[in-house]
């Protein structure tokens, strides 16, 4: 280049203070040097952000979040451990990765919902199956019943008539129905296989 050229280019100004100068007057609270880093470090942030999350408002999102945490925690920045930018870029990337956790955790959360709804129709139907496999074997079994047992005992447990009512009804002595109905039930007992 001539010496011409030379002048022509424009000369750098007066260096203002690098990050990490800047990091630490944010760390006291400087609101103009917050404002310098977050030009400074918004864009990097912003597309390390969205490479982990893909989502455009949920990247803005974080980065925001990230930038308030610096604001926030700039005091913790220590310049011997790494650059200002990389503290920053840190910040971002595990914040960035715990709302992609969070989300999945979510995800799973829903999924297993979901599937505990399934396994209760499930399980409805079951007992359904099962109540009517029961009484149809108690049907089976009050069959096996002597003529009287089986009304005795439709009476009262179906019913839901007293043993003098029953008696009554069927105009038999109140000592009869009720040896009737012990002896009904201990046949339907050993018949259903119920223990004592």
């Amino acid at each position: 280049m001539r010496p011409a050229d030379l002048r022509s280019q424009p000369r750098p100004g007066p260096a203002g203070p690098d990050l990490q100068e800047l990091m630490g007057l944010v760390a006291r609270g400087d609101q103009e040097a917050f404002s310098s880093v977050y030009d400074a470090v918004c864009g990097p942030v912003l597309g390390l952000v969205r490479s982990v999350l893909r989502d455009p408002a949920q990247s803005e999102e974080v980065a925001q979040e990230v930038m308030v945490e610096v604001w926030r925690s700039a005091a913790r920045f220590r310049s011997d451990r790494g650059s200002a930018m990389t503290w920053v870029l840190t910040l971002a990337h595990r914040r960035a990765v715990d709302r992609v956790r969070a989300a999945q955790a979510a995800t799973d959360r829903e999924h297993k919902a979901a599937l505990l709804e399934r396994t209760r129709d499930f399980d409805d139907v079951t007992e359904q199956v099962e109540a009517r496999l029961e009484r149809e074997q108690v049907r089976r079994c009050i069959r096996t019943l002597t003529e009287l047992q089986q009304q005795s005992v439709t009476l009262a447990y179906y019913r839901g008539m007293t043993y003098r009512e029953v008696a009554e009804l069927l105009a038999v002595p109140l000592g009869t129905v009720k040896t009737r109905l012990r002896d009904g039930l201990i046949r339907l007992r050993d018949c259903l296989g119920v223990g004592v």
